[in-house]
């Protein structure tokens, strides 16, 4: 459950696994994954006073753990200023907002096929072919993103960086898996099915995701499905909005 920059050597060291992303990029005599170009650091504000204390969810339909996860984001000012993605693991939802709590847009998403919080330690070393069924969690927590590459030369967003989990657009190139038919019913209990990465629609990666994350540091916040909110998120205080 980590946010920390990846290096050039985790990068290399990484390469020598394959990861839920197949996130091995080959550059001339090496193999590794990487992120993608140097991102400047967020610029914080000296005050954020300014920001709305709620998030403004529209009119989209979201799950009071999704709406008081994101309101209180915004009360605390945990997303220091930058853009913030909800994950919602129950209901397989992803919220992206702007950094003044504005929704940007809402999907639902395909993740991890194991129930569960955490992510085996050293599992983003691993081929995927010796990853266990129930080892392919999406984790839960707080993430600070960061852009990166994937095996193919596609723009994904880091997640946890050390775990290989990221959001990308999701693959239908298994038709068994029936990928995109799971992300088009109307229940969430078909939309596990992906080793623990976060996998979007096209054009949601492409008009929201890209756009709010693709170029900077974001904040993702994956809500737990074993474990109560609190425990997850020692500072999350719901009675605070009051």
């Amino acid at each position: 459950m980590s946010s920390r920059e990846p290096t050039q050597l985790d990068a290399i060291l990484k390469g020598l696994g394959m990861g839920c992303a197949a996130i091995a990029l080959i550059l001339p005599g090496q193999v590794t994954s990487r992120p993608a170009r140097p991102v400047a650091a967020a610029v914080v504000a000296p005050s954020l006073d300014h920001l709305p204390r709620v998030a403004d969810f529209a009119q989209e339909d979201a799950s009071d753990e999704a709406r008081e996860m994101a309101h209180w984001v915004m009360h605390s000012r945990d997303h220091r200023g930058m853009p913030f993605v909800i994950v919602d693991k129950r209901h397989v939802r992803v919220f992206v907002f702007k950094p003044d709590g504005t929704l940007d847009g809402a999907t639902p998403a395909l993740m991890g096929s194991a129930i569960g919080d955490d992510s085996v330690q050293g599992i983003g070393e691993r081929e995927m072919s010796a990853i266990e069924a129930h080892e392919r969690t999406t984790p839960a927590g707080r993430f600070v993103s960061q852009p990166g590459i994937n095996a193919f030369g596609e723009d994904i967003v880091w997640v946890d960086y050390e775990a290989a989990v990221s959001m990308h657009r999701v693959r239908a190139k298994e038709p068994r898996e029936r990928r995109l038919e799971r992300l088009a019913s109307a229940t969430p209990e078909d939309n596990r099915i992906s080793f623990g990465c976060i996998n979007l629609p096209v054009a949601f990666y492409e008009d929201v995701l890209k756009p709010a994350l693709g170029s900077r540091r974001g904040v993702v916040y994956v809500l737990p499905e074993t474990r109560p909110v609190q425990a997850v998120f020692p500072g999350f205080r719901p009675a605070a909005l009051s």
